[in-house]
């Protein structure tokens, strides 16, 4: 989301040549993978955390802050990045090998970083949250004035609205109910995600993603973080439906027609990255045609390896919750698997904890004799993500051999077993391992994570009566931020007597 981009209008021939780029683009990929083009020596892991900032005085603690400028020209270190929102920022950590203390040493380095970066952050008045989505966000909060300066939000925006010919409608079924209308993007500001990035080999990409794919329904009803939003108590991950909705390119009349959504599941098990990067060219128009000078068949032919800006730049607007990624680092190309599942926090532990759950059970999953994927179909694993967005821990799960069962029961007794072994392949020392996994175990034992915590404390806030629910908000808010600079995990966290 976050390249620049200069231009500022889109002409019919820039589309048009935009199309064939792209296309000229996904033929030059096709051969690359075809002569083995990439060079895979090791596995590395990428870790992104997108963060909201608060207002810290005393009078309007807890609101959101339209200051990431002045944040990030304090903090001054470009591990630091803009988002939509100027009440966002996001964090970008070195890639890394999954490999002994690794992960520990990412926590401290984490931890280090975040508490430097809140510290300045406060110098202009502003706090640091990981939440899915800011409680105290409210409605007023997300319009155009809230958009980051970078040009490419507005762009988006005015592409998507273009596409539109109408006002988003955000309508949201929970345990209340959201119906309301935006005239932006401006409310994809709300979710805010941790994104778990892994390096692969094009022979094992797909399995890769396929795993990925069918595992993010139990990420999420271990990890669920965003129960509230503009007040209201809906999903408890309302990121999801939320991310779906406020970013739909389609009026009701192409829904009903069933043309695809820029926020996708997808529709099939792979067998190619070149699967999913021609999809994206078939099926979605661009939002953001803007051309390179580059020619990549004659970069490849000369022996180069080709930047594919138009075709990464593309993708990049297709919002896959697993997304196919190719990059170029000092001069080698590289493909990576892109997990943006879940929600960030609510601790730099529990972020950790839930990475380690991922990428061990990735690991089985992926090299399984007989994959889960050719067990199950894919209607049921996407059945299984919105059901889990929906409920959290409280899901009820299909899987292979176990048929349809309590999330909690599922994790317990047959993956967090898996994620064992697969962290021990990744060669994880083994008191990392049973910490972190640790986490998981306990979560699903307490069935307490980040959204079931805010519930419960705001309800019993609630209840007391001494709060109604703005207050209860910003109060829940207010002691959801002292227990995440503990970094104690979520499901060690009080409840109000």
């Amino acid at each position: 989301m976050g390249q620049d981009v200069t231009k500022r209008e889109f002409s019919r021939t820039d589309r048009q040549l935009y199309r064939a780029k792209v296309r000229r683009s996904l033929d030059v990929f096709e051969r690359m993978l075809r002569e083995s083009r990439f060079d895979f020596k090791r596995p590395m892991t990428g870790l992104e955390i997108e963060l909201n900032l608060v207002e810290v005085a005393a009078a309007s603690a807890g609101e959101p802050a339209m200051l990431n400028a002045e944040v990030l020209e304090r903090i001054a270190d470009p591990a630091f990045q803009t988002e939509l929102g100027q009440f966002n920022i996001e964090i970008n950590v070195d890639p890394r090998e999954l490999v002994g203390d690794s992960l520990d040493g990412l926590e401290r380095d984490v931890r280090a970083s975040l508490n430097d970066a809140d510290a300045k952050a406060r110098e202009v008045g502003a706090g640091m949250v990981m939440v899915g989505i800011l409680p105290t966000l409210q409605q007023r909060h997300v319009t155009r004035a809230a958009f980051s300066t970078n040009p490419r939000y507005r762009l988006l925006d005015e592409q998507i609205f273009a596409a539109r010919g109408e006002d988003l409608h955000l309508d949201i079924e929970g345990v209340e109910a959201l119906s309301t209308y935006a005239d932006s993007i401006a409310p994809e500001a709300a979710c805010t995600s941790v994104q778990f990035h892994l390096q692969v080999s094009p022979e094992t990409f797909p399995a890769y993603w396929n795993a990925a794919q069918a595992l993010s329904a139990v990420q999420l009803a271990v990890g669920a973080n965003s129960p509230y939003l503009f007040g209201r108590e809906l999903w408890r991950e309302t990121r999801v439906v939320l991310f779906e909705q406020a970013t739909d390119t389609r009026s009701e009349e192409l829904k009903s027609q069933g043309v695809r959504p820029r926020v996708w599941f997808g529709e099939r098990w792979i067998t190619s990255i070149f699967d999913l990067f021609e999809e994206n060219v078939r099926y979605f128009p661009a939002l953001l045609p803007i051309c390179e000078e580059e020619d990549p068949l004659e970069v490849l032919e000369r022996g180069g390896t080709p930047q594919l800006a138009e075709l990464r730049l593309h993708n990049g607007t297709v919002y896959r919750w697993n997304r196919p990624v190719y990059d170029v680092v000092g001069g080698a190309p590289h493909l990576r698997v892109e997990n943006r599942v879940l929600p960030a926090g609510p601790t730099v532990v529990d972020i950790l904890a839930n990475g380690a759950f991922y990428y061990g059970l990735l690991r089985m999953l992926a090299e399984a004799d007989r994959p889960v994927w050719s067990q199950m179909s894919f209607t049921a694993a996407e059945d299984n993500f919105h059901e889990a967005a929906r409920h959290g821990i409280d899901a009820r799960l299909y899987w292979p051999g176990v048929g349809e069962a309590p999330a909690a029961e599922l994790i317990l007794r047959r993956l967090l077993p898996l994620a064992h072994q697969g962290l021990e392949r990744w060669h994880v020392d083994r008191a990392v391992r049973e910490r972190l996994l640790g986490i998981i175990e306990a979560r699903a034992l307490t069935e307490r994570n980040g959204a079931q915590w805010q519930v419960a404390t705001v309800r019993a806030l609630q209840g007391a009566g001494r709060h109604d629910r703005e207050q209860a908000l910003r109060e829940m808010t207010r002691r959801y931020t002292e227990h995440m600079h503990t970094n104690e995990p979520v499901h060690t966290w009080p409840l109000p007597a």
